[in-house]
């Protein structure tokens, strides 16, 4: 029989993640289909529910329910209840466990593909949501000097920043966190002294309401800093676009994309992830969209 693994988000049609994972399923030989279940608000709770049938093994999850998805799982690992987002579901003994990879991906990515090392150094995160929270604690963890958040939503930017001091008080790390409101994002002196932009939003995602849109202006990017879209379809944002032409560096999230899948990948397999045949195949895929 056949087994399944799915991705759980809306929209999807953006997503090539049933590509490479299917492409390192298929390296195993192993009779496993990942597929993408686009998941309708309201609906978040009949789909997580068909993870228990029988032929399921697992998903990930992307925006909008890396948060809600949480109470529907019956146990959370400790990184993922940390942060607060869950982005991978493994079925064991018929019980859903979430899992949080975004963390790992993301510090991978920034420190292969970017060469970035973030200790001591003043970040920019846009956005607050699931993969915004996972960006922040891995940074702090990896004792980045400070950290300012900017979120359309103030209060969610707050609630982040708040969850963030909590935990570093409980174990002793200085990371400053800043909460800005987001008309900030207009103004070139928000950027000045910053070493790294993260944008963690959808806007400039393909296929999203906000296709085609940057959330920054070029006169706000600072040329001295990596500017880090998470968004890789399409793989130059116009977010990118514009940090090039201010003479920024630049990181897309296609890495980030295939190293937070490769660590799931190994969750649901227990297997060594093919990461090289798995980036090809992103990359691949990409080029087509």
């Amino acid at each position: 029989m056949s087994r399944f693994i799915g991705l759980i988000g809306y929209p999807l049609k953006h997503s090539i993640s049933p590509y490479f994972q299917q492409a390192a399923l298929d390296y195993y030989q192993l009779d496993i289909r990942y597929q993408a279940w686009e998941t309708l608000p309201g609906e978040l709770g009949e789909t997580v529910s068909r993870l228990r049938h029988p032929q399921n093994l697992g998903a990930n999850v992307t925006v909008p329910y890396k948060e809600s998805v949480l109470p529907l799982l019956d146990e959370i690992d400790e990184l993922a209840s940390l942060i607060g987002a869950v982005n991978t579901i493994v079925k064991r003994d018929d019980r859903l466990a979430g899992f949080n990879t975004d963390a790992h991906g993301f510090i991978q990515a920034l420190r292969e593909q970017g060469n970035f090392e973030p200790e001591s150094k003043d970040v920019i995160i846009l956005g607050a949501g699931g993969a915004a929270r996972a960006v922040s604690f891995a940074l702090v963890q990896k004792k980045a000097g400070s950290l300012t958040i900017i979120n359309r939503t103030l209060e969610r930017a707050e609630a982040l920043a708040n969850s963030l001091r909590s935990y570093q008080a409980s174990i002793g790390l200085e990371t400053k966190t800043v909460v800005l409101p987001w008309p900030t994002v207009t103004t070139p002196v928000t950027f000045e002294h910053c070493h790294l932009v993260v944008n963690c939003t959808t806007i400039g995602m393909k296929h999203s309401p906000e296709e085609g849109k940057s959330p920054l202006r070029l006169e706000a990017i600072p040329s001295s800093a990596l500017v880090y879209d998470l968004i890789y379809n399409p793989s130059l944002t116009p977010l990118l676009q514009l940090a090039q032409r201010a003479g920024a560096n630049i990181l897309g999230g296609l890495a980030m994309l295939v190293y937070q899948g490769a660590a799931s990948f190994e969750l649901w397999t227990n297997r060594e992830a093919p990461v090289d045949i798995m980036l090809i195949k992103a990359e691949e895929v990409l080029e087509r969209c």
